[in-house]
């Protein structure tokens, strides 16, 4: 069962979110301001945290970076605001999705069911066998640990920034659309002005850099997708 903290200062809307959540079998608790919200979101008690950025004392974005960089928890961001601007950097601070206010609850109940489905390998992973190794060149993801490496340097993937990279290397040298990722990765259909994927792609070139040759290592297809290039095979030197 999963477990949600719900983080608002709204207290209407957490007691509507209440029935809805129960109902969709999941147990929920709150927490009316950012301090205390982020020391229960910090406690291991929860699976996956949904907060109003709004309700945070402290720049809610630097407290989802904290949230993030301290716990595996998932991250959905509520916020009255919908600029774009504000979604992209909330997905780059590391939360897992972003619903504008007002929204539909039963959009919000399928975001939650997305995150937990793609939480669940972590939460469940006593009761399953370990997912293989997955190698392409200086990169490494041990499905088992869920744990990246370029070379022997680990480096820090959110949940859905994993799932990408490994669906990008299993098609390495292929084009895979934004439809497909949309919903591999997100598990929504995919509209033309969703730029949660774009923000997921844009983060793991950040933090995986370019090829030890110095190109790009996941390519942008206009219009179509995106391509995790093959590695250049290392050229042999003769005396």
């Amino acid at each position: 069962m999963i477990r949600v903290l719900v983080i608002d200062r709204d207290q209407d809307l957490c007691r509507q979110l209440e029935e809805r959540i129960v109902r969709a079998g999941m147990t929920v608790k709150f927490a009316q301001d950012g301090k205390s919200g982020l020391r229960s979101a910090l406690s291991g008690e929860h699976d996956l945290v949904i907060v109003d950025i709004s309700s945070w004392e402290v720049p809610g974005l630097q407290a989802i970076k904290q949230l993030r960089t301290d716990s595996e928890v998932g991250v959905l961001i509520l916020s009255g605001r919908a600029e774009e601007t504000d979604r992209i950097l909330g997905l780059e601070c590391g939360a897992d999705d972003y619903l504008a206010k007002p929204f539909n609850p039963r959009e919000l109940i399928a975001r939650m069911h997305a995150i937990s489905r793609r939480l669940r390998p972590r939460l469940t992973a006593a009761r399953r066998p370990a997912p293989a190794y997955l190698k392409v060149g200086d990169v490494a993801l041990d499905g088992g640990s869920r744990t990246c490496r370029r070379n022997a340097e680990v480096i820090d993937l959110t949940t859905a920034e994993f799932d990408l990279l490994a669906v990008l290397l299993r098609g390495c040298g292929h084009v895979v659309h934004r439809r497909d990722l949309s919903r591999q990765i997100l598990e929504r259909e995919y509209v033309p002005y969703d730029r949660s994927i774009d923000v997921h792609v844009s983060s793991l070139r950040r933090k995986l850099g370019a090829l030890p040759d110095g190109t790009e290592r996941i390519r942008a297809i206009r219009n179509v997708g995106y391509l995790y290039a093959h590695p250049a095979a290392p050229q042999s030197t003769t005396s």
